[in-house]
């Protein structure tokens, strides 16, 4: 079996460059670019052997992190199919495990497999001029390249699982959420830094963070600085390696046993969020939410306020005297904290919708997790744009791991209070299709209590990381990661327990907010 899955594996390589002229001259064309920016690249890469020592393990461990990442995100970003779907395989009865074991040595012929491998060797070379071992130089090439081949089926056995008929705009839109949560911060760093004919510190530390990750952990084998390092390195390696290959062969497993639910695009055409998440409570809930937020200007104009709100915030600070690197950073805590504050009344906007919720029966922490979807979309964009300006402006990235641990701490204490806070304390808002700037009147003080104390208890979660923080403002880089692991524990564990406290109140309190939904 292996080598006839082998053989029809190089037959779909060459199959490519076959067809009528047009397809042809196309795939010509493409090869013949790839092949030439791979050369230029390759040469550009041995020239790293005339460069200095911590240069090429810088550049090696970022450009192996971003190849590596690239072979988990590029499939499920491109839609591709999977020419090696273990499901196709499934006629003819295979075991699950030797298919798994050819499947994945099937997948190292490929043309990106090709083009890593020709310059990971290209970097050997400079890797031996600069003295490393050649059996260290060999360990990192096999192990670099094994984990982009189980990272890119991995990838693509996932999005089998949950693929689509169709690309969908509310799934771009969630790639697109993907692409700034990653690339803006980065290019934002970047962009920053002072190139003065010497690696920027700031790229030696990002360097030595991602040596200990499993995305660069294999690519800075060769050039650790030390025996400890190397071998540090090593370990992780041969963990991620070991870990994708389980989960590899789990879900070829899975694939095989499963059959997937027959649907056409007829079906579930204009469904929007409900033909792309899970048919799930949760899914539903998540899906109807997603619905509201984005098309809804009551939740509309509160997201658009939020950002202008935090950003006007630094003006008086400024005229006052507070210099501008200290005033900047106050923005992205700030827009943490009211994205964390928002659904803090969101059952009162469902109106007379809540009785589908209550009357089918919805578990309430299927309700509490879905209706965070929405928030926690938006949120992760403007706090991956807020967060490297402001330390960028602020000028010292050693402070960006506290400025995390503040937001995150903020963010999630606040959205678990919220989860408790919209089922015990709800009030009414302006009705459906109403001005969002039109407020009915209240007789009583419950929503005042509930928002004050939401953002109240939020701020006090976020004490301990505020207090790291502020004593890292003016420290070392070491003094940063306390806050943001305080922060971190805070905010996941508000947001749990606000989580499990606002199900159980959901449940319990139907009947009282079925009540309030149709008197207000």
């Amino acid at each position: 079996m292996v080598a006839h899955v082998l053989r029809l594996r190089l037959a779909m390589m060459l199959g490519a460059l076959r067809g009528d002229r047009d397809h042809v001259l196309r795939r010509i064309v493409g090869l013949f670019v790839l092949v030439a920016g791979t050369v230029f690249a390759a040469v550009n890469v041995t020239a790293l052997a005339d460069a200095d020592g911590v240069t090429t393990a810088v550049v090696t461990v970022l450009a192996g992190s971003a190849v590596t990442l690239g072979f988990a995100v590029a499939p499920p970003v491109t839609a591709s199919t999977d020419p090696l779907d273990p499901r196709r395989f499934a006629v003819v009865g295979p075991e699950p495990r030797p298919l798994a074991a050819t499947l994945l040595l099937a997948g190292f012929l490929s043309v990106p497999v090709f083009v890593v491998v020709v310059l990971a060797i290209s970097l050997a070379t400079a890797w031996t001029a600069h003295g490393a071992p050649i059996g260290l130089s060999v360990l990192a090439i096999v192990l670099g390249t094994t984990t982009c081949v189980l990272l890119a089926r991995v990838s693509m056995a996932l999005g089998t699982l949950v693929r689509r008929p169709r690309q969908s705009r509310e799934l771009l839109g969630i790639y697109l959420v993907a692409v700034l949560v990653v690339v803006v911060p980065v290019g934002i760093f970047l962009g920053s830094l002072e190139w003065r004919g010497v690696v920027p510190s700031q790229l030696v530390v990002a360097a030595d963070v991602l040596a200990w990750t499993p995305i660069g952990a294999a690519w800075s084998i060769a050039l650790a600085p030390s025996a400890g390092a190397a071998w540090g390195s090593v370990a992780v390696a041969l963990a991620t390696v070991a870990l994708l290959a389980s989960a590899w062969f789990a879900l070829v497993r899975v694939l095989l046993t499963t059959t997937p639910r027959p649907v056409t695009v007829r079906e579930r055409a204009g469904l929007g969020w409900f033909a792309l998440l899970p048919g799930t409570p949760g899914g539903a809930v998540a899906a109807r939410s997603l619905s509201y937020w984005f098309r809804d200007r009551r939740y509309v104009v509160n997201v658009v306020v939020v950002p202008i709100a935090a950003v006007l915030t630094t003006l008086p600070l400024i005229v006052a005297g507070v210099p501008v690197e200290l005033a900047v950073l106050l923005p992205a805590p700030i827009i943490a904290l009211f994205l964390g504050w928002l659904p803090h009344n969101d059952l009162a906007y469902d109106s007379t919708a809540l009785w589908m919720h209550i009357a089918s029966g919805v578990r309430g922490l299927s309700d509490r997790v879905g209706r965070l979807v929405p928030v926690v979309l938006i949120a992760l964009p403007l706090l991956a744009i807020a967060i490297p300006l402001a330390i960028a402006v602020h000028g010292r990235w050693a402070f960006a791991p506290a400025l995390v641990g503040v937001c995150a701490a903020l963010f999630l204490s606040g959205l678990g209070l919220s989860s408790i806070a919209s089922v015990v304390a709800p009030y009414a808002v302006s009705r459906p299709g109403d001005s969002p700037f039109q407020q009915p009147q209240r007789t009583g003080s419950g929503g005042v209590m509930a928002q004050g104390l939401v953002m109240a208890g939020a701020v006090l979660a976020a004490s301990p990381a505020l207090w790291f923080a502020w004593e890292a403002l003016p420290s070392d880089t070491a003094d940063a990661f306390p806050a943001l692991w305080a922060g971190l524990g805070a905010g996941v564990l508000v947001l749990l327990v606000g989580l499990v406290v606002g199900a159980a109140q959901f449940e319990r309190r139907g009947t009282r907010l079925m009540e309030f939904a149709e008197a207000t």
